[in-house]
């Protein structure tokens, strides 16, 4: 009868409404959503890399620390030491770029392993000239030259794999553990290197334990599935492989604009070169916690970087990124208190790495298979290069105009570059990624994974 109260049969829904979510059920639930993205974990291939690669890290910088102690200690000036940062220069320059070519011409996991084998028997001549005493600055630096040019041209080489071995929605997430293992090494390599080398024998410790860890992503490397390029862009090799390489980023705003600004943060607002200055003329020491913090704070960064993968507009985030490590370091280079200058260094080192998660995202999704070598080639010399460049440009700066200006006034004129550029290349400030919900298709690089 109409206007009659239905009842309720057995099987309908009570009409009560739904309970809310337990509070500490909605705190998991949050916590989730901001945490470390691990799912690239579940690719054997890439969980295997990852492993191989962080051990790899650590070995390194406990290398990187050591020779220019070692040079110091054998020659006393410190022009000798700063030569060490110049001799690998030249190679990853040359290396860098005519190792993405060959990257895009051969099995990437061939050059991968090939490279990553010249690296490792460079480090075991480290270790060689530490046991045998030979005490000679000339063979360091020879030996550091080779070293770098290795390095390119693995990094190029394992850039262009990543997106082959994990779905295209997990790049970002890739890259994100990526960058989190490198920082974790760049705080556990020193002080490694620092208690190695106080031992008796220290250098042939330190490089001995380098060689052991840097095994690890060797045998990584072999279990490597083959990576051929895809598409034609093998068929081109030698400097004209390069230069259409160089063609592609030029007529692409979204990719020179993502080099641009990382040329921006790392020569106009890296500050490390100024640290002893600030650290006797400001603290009265504690140079340690300055060169740390940085790299504290990216860790952490990456440990709350679950959001970073579900950010469509790539671009905008890299531009505000930047911005924020800009006007971090900046801000680090007024106060006169060791632990304000230390907590906003690690601010800036948080945003640096969400910075470079999306840097080398939109440097894999957005080029073609064919070019992905020669583009991480560029990557690299860029990432590797920019801050040599930097060092070079606040060293002068601060004997020309004093530490505030090389600091804090550079900074800020990284942070109006960077915006005003980011503003004005519309291309680059409107990018937006595919949603990253959308299931990963052919070619989309999943391949390899078993």
């Amino acid at each position: 009868m109409p206007g009659t109260p239905r009842t309720p049969a057995p099987s309908d829904p009570p009409s009560v409404a739904p309970a809310p979510p337990p509070r500490k059920g909605r705190f998991a639930s949050g916590l989730r959503g901001v945490a470390l993205d691990t799912r690239p974990f579940a690719h054997p291939v890439f969980r295997r890399l990852l492993i191989g690669q962080s051990a790899a890290y650590i070995g390194a910088m406990v290398t990187t620390v050591t020779i220019p102690i070692q040079v110091y200690d054998l020659s006393h000036s410190s022009l000798s030491v700063g030569l060490t940062g110049f001799a690998g220069l030249l190679p990853l320059v040359v290396f860098g770029l005519y190792g993405g070519a060959l990257a895009d011409r051969f099995d990437r996991r061939a050059l991968y392993l090939v490279s990553a084998s010249v690296t490792w028997a460079t480090t075991l001549g480290l270790l060689l000239q530490a046991l045998a005493d030979v005490r000679s600055v000339p063979l360091l630096l020879a030996l550091v030259a080779v070293q770098g040019g290795a390095f390119a041209v693995s990094s190029a080489a394992r850039g262009a794999i990543i997106p082959r071995i994990v779905p295209t929605h997990l790049v970002p997430a890739a890259n994100t553990l990526y960058f989190t293992a490198g920082n974790v090494g760049q705080v556990a390599g020193p002080l490694i290197a620092g208690l190695l080398v106080s031992l008796p024998h220290g250098y042939s410790w330190a490089y001995g334990a380098d060689a052991l860890l840097f095994s690890l992503l060797l045998y990584s490397a072999l279990r490597l599935p083959p990576v051929a390029p895809a598409g034609a862009g093998g068929r081109t090799g030698g400097v004209r492989a390069v230069v259409d390489g160089l063609r592609f980023i030029s007529a692409a705003p979204v990719l020179w604009m993502s080099f641009a600004v990382d040329i921006a943060a790392m020569t106009l607002a890296m500050p490390t070169v100024l640290f002893p200055e600030a650290a006797e003329a400001r603290f009265g020491g504690g140079v340690g916690p300055l060169y740390s913090a940085i790299a504290v704070g990216s860790v952490a960064a990456g440990l709350f970087s679950g959001w970073v993968g579900r950010v469509r507009r790539q671009g905008r985030a890299l531009a505000l990124a930047v911005t924020v490590w800009a006007a971090a370091i900046a801000l680090a280079g007024t106060v006169h208190e060791l632990y304000a200058a230390v907590a906003l260094l690690a601010v800036a080192g948080a945003a640096d790495l969400v910075s470079s998660v999306y840097r080398q995202t939109i440097l894999q999704t957005y080029a073609p298979d064919a070019l992905r070598g020669r583009l991480q080639g560029v990557f690299t010399v860029v990432v590797a290069g920019g801050p040599r460049l930097g060092g070079l440009r606040a060293g002068v700066m601060a004997s020309a105009v004093g530490l505030q200006l090389a600091w804090t006034g550079s900074a800020l004129l990284c942070l109006v570059v960077v915006l005003a550029g980011a503003l004005l290349v519309r291309p680059f400030w409107t990018y937006e990624t595919a949603p990253a919900a959308d299931a990963p298709g052919p070619g989309s690089g999943a391949e390899g994974t078993a």
